[in-house]
């Protein structure tokens, strides 16, 4: 059993858990819980009527908040000599093919996000057992492949957020600081819960939606009010 410290009970009385709340309001109420040492992360997650067990039911992808998430990531981007320099003016912190590989299976794994370039998986293929299991091998699906590779790594180093639903049917991400004013919170809650309504798979069948919750790092969860 999790034993939460003095002040996450002292906040759990403060919210009332099976009462939910107008967005607006639960985000509030977020933003007025106990401040911590540091500007904490505050998180939304989306309980989804999906069989994860199910292909055809997988909920996921990235997103660019509106206002970003209050801070920046690490990117590599895998691409052609030719695309290097415009990758890291766009602020990747390394770019290339062979001798970028080679860097990773030598275990260099100092970054946060991998973006490449179609023509290039062929040869990134051979991190897959590096990459793959802490999620960090670049997938059309998440946009981290793409031939654009100067707007994937300026949106992933200013905090684009990639998402996938967990066994549960669970969504989480990251939607901003506990710092973020009300209606920039407000704004990229809207824009990340209009993604996964919009990505509901054809195959999930009866109600969609079953619960959203926003909390900080440290607090306690609020139930939001589905609109």
């Amino acid at each position: 059993m999790v034993r939460h410290g003095k002040r996450y009970r002292g906040d759990l009385e403060k919210v009332d858990q099976d009462q939910p709340m107008p967005l607006g309001e639960a985000l509030s109420k977020v933003r007025s819980l106990s401040q911590a040492k540091f500007d904490q992360s505050v998180e939304i997650c989306m309980h989804l009527g999906i069989d994860a067990k199910q292909a055809d039911q997988l909920v996921r992808g990235a997103l660019a908040l509106p206002h970003g998430i209050g801070k920046t990531k690490r990117v590599v981007a895998f691409c052609g000599a030719d695309k290097v320099d415009g990758a890291k003016e766009a602020g990747a912190l390394e770019a290339g093919g062979e001798e970028l590989i080679k860097k990773i299976q030598d275990g260099w794994m100092e970054f946060d996000v991998a973006v490449a370039s179609p023509e290039m998986m062929r040869l990134v293929s051979r991190l897959g057992r590096v990459l793959g299991p802490r999620g960090l091998m670049p997938s059309p699906k998440s946009g981290t492949v793409t031939p654009n590779i100067e707007a994937a790594v300026k949106e992933y180093a200013a905090g684009k957020v990639e998402f996938r639903n967990d066994a549960g049917g669970n969504v989480h991400s990251v939607i901003g600081k506990q710092s973020f004013d009300d209606e920039k919170l407000i704004d990229n809650a809207r824009a990340f819960i209009d993604t996964i309504v919009k990505l509901r798979p054809s195959a999930a069948k009866g109600h969609y939606i079953k619960r959203i919750s926003i909390s900080a790092t440290m607090t306690p969860s609020v139930t939001v009010e589905q609109e």
